[in-house]
């Protein structure tokens, strides 16, 4: 799948049969890890060439420009690639301090504490607010 008209660097990474890398979303600065996510070239290209995170939402069926619908944009610092060349880490500044869709600061709320899952993380924004549902 690979094509003359997109840069060399796209070439390294190791796509899956699907044509998609996982991607992990980290807050510049504090680390945090924000969520989980996928992309396919074209994202990942547009991810570059924009500064903001472009997305493949695999449920959708479409690219998804983070913050398209809830202006929580994901402004990038970096992008890295792992050992293996088949994990992204891109470092972001989280626009607007949400980068879940259920109004949470990031999409890893819950913990299992003694073999039940637990909701640690409270809600700072009502989904319905952000999405206008």
């Amino acid at each position: 799948m690979n094509s003359p008209d997109q840069p060399a660097w796209l070439h390294k990474v190791q796509w899956t049969a699907e044509g998609l890398v996982p991607v992990i979303a980290q807050e510049y600065g504090s680390g945090k890890v924000l969520m989980f996510a996928w992309m396919n070239r074209e994202a990942l290209k547009l991810t570059a060439d924009t500064g903001t995170a472009v997305y493949w939402s695999r449920s959708r069926n479409k690219l998804w420009h983070k913050g398209e619908e809830s202006g929580h944009v994901q402004k990038v610092h970096e992008i890295r690639l792992d050992c293996d060349e088949d994990v992204l880490l891109l470092t972001v500044e989280q626009v607007g301090g949400i980068a879940c869709h259920t109004g949470r600061h990031n999409c890893f709320f819950q913990k299992l504490n003694q073999g039940e899952w637990v909701t640690d993380q409270p809600v700072l924004k009502d989904p319905k607010e952000i999405y206008h549902e």
